[in-house]
């Protein structure tokens, strides 16, 4: 007969097990089950480097961070591509994993889940543009994807991505595929400042939160131009400082330069400078405002209520760096997200930053001068 003494022991072992049994059930569900934002297209188990050796990454984070201690290699612009690459290998697959297959924000919507948001934000830049079947239509800055995939299906157009990383192409590619739309999505890695593509040759343009990574606005606009038939539209969703931006507030500086930071960007721009550029390389600008302004809500809701999502992450990252899973660097990485996400937040609160400005903007049907203008742009770069 089991004495009282031994009963409590097995019930207390019993607990244990118990709770041992969920902790690694649901340690299990966090590294193996839990997947991309909008598809399980990633696993934790599976986070790496991009194109990046496991042995890489930590080097590679290193050079990054220490890119933006020193001005004068922010203000060397041969330098960027390369950054904005290296910065794409080290974050594709913790985007994937704890944000989704578009790698951008979109206005919250009440009753609506994040996926549907972001689906609502990009079915408007295809609206926009009208696109319909048939036409050939340019994503310069196209990611993984996600944006492509969402206009394909909505208008039935042929999207070409451009893409300066080649895990980004992989990765899009395959993404296309089992989403049954790869041949109405192409994707290509180049460089969207020196596009392979023949002048005149797209029935519309739209970019998504991409050419901020252009060292010079100017150039991207005016390769764009140079591709975009005479006559079509080019949308743009900006990544701007805003009027209420002071550069002479030492908190409003320090947002924005970790904002910089923690997304590979040369220099952001204020939200005048890109509709001057815009008509500097020749574009008519038809529409030009703040998508994040009322009534529209919070853009930055969605990275306050994930902060709870972020530490688990953080924590599953931090196992699985400790075993050996996750290259190293891959925490470090994380840490910087995590960081840049909060100061995202504070631009968004403060109103100094907007992810989301829209411009509309049209080739003129005789480029005249604008051309001339167009083609000098990219040759001073």
């Amino acid at each position: 007969m089991e004495s009282p003494t031994d009963a409590g022991w097995m019930v207390t072992w019993g607990l244990l097990g118990t709770g041992a049994a969920m902790a690694a059930a649901g340690l299990y569900w966090a590294m193996c089950v839990a997947g991309s934002a909008e598809q399980k297209g990633k696993r934790a188990v599976d986070l790496g480097g991009g194109s990046l050796s496991r042995g890489e990454v930590a080097g590679n984070y290193r050079e990054y961070a220490a890119f933006f201690d020193k001005p004068q290699q922010i203000a060397a612009k041969d330098k960027v591509p390369k950054l904005v690459d290296t910065f794409y290998n080290l974050v594709t697959d913790i985007y994937e994993w704890g944000w989704g297959q578009s790698f951008h924000f979109s206005p919250a919507v009440p009753g609506v889940g994040h996926r549907e948001e972001t689906q609502l934000h990009e079915k408007y830049v295809a609206d926009l543009l009208e696109l319909g079947p048939g036409q050939r239509v340019l994503d310069a800055g196209c990611g993984v994807g996600g944006p492509m995939r969402t206009i394909a299906a909505h208008s039935g157009s042929n999207v070409v991505g451009i893409t300066i990383n080649d895990y980004q192409v992989a990765r899009a590619r395959s993404h296309n595929s089992k989403a049954g739309l790869s041949k109405l999505c192409e994707v290509i890695c180049g460089d969207f400042l020196h596009m392979p593509f023949g002048d005149d040759s797209f029935d519309a343009a739209y970019s998504i939160e991409a050419t901020c990574h252009a060292p010079q606005l100017r150039d991207v606009y005016a390769e764009i131009y140079r591709v975009l038939k005479p006559g079509k539209l080019y949308v743009s969703y900006e990544w701007v400082t805003t009027c209420k931006y002071q550069a002479q507030d030492p908190e409003h500086v320090k947002i924005i330069h970790e904002i910089e930071h923690g997304n590979a960007l040369p220099g952001l721009r204020s939200y005048k400078q890109v509709v001057e550029i815009a008509k500097e390389v020749g574009f008519e600008v038809l529409e030009d405002r703040d998508l994040a302004l009322p009534p529209a809500h919070p853009w930055w809701t969605r990275l306050k209520m994930g902060r709870l999502a972020y530490y688990r992450n953080h924590v599953v990252i931090a196992l699985l760096s400790f075993l050996g899973i996750a290259p190293q660097g891959v925490f470090e990485v994380h840490e910087m997200l995590f960081k840049t996400a909060m100061y995202l937040t504070r631009g968004g609160e403060t109103g100094i930053f907007s992810p989301m400005h829209l411009l509309v903007c049209r080739k003129p049907l005789d480029g005249g001068d604008a051309a001339t203008a167009a083609t000098a742009a990219v040759a001073s770069s």
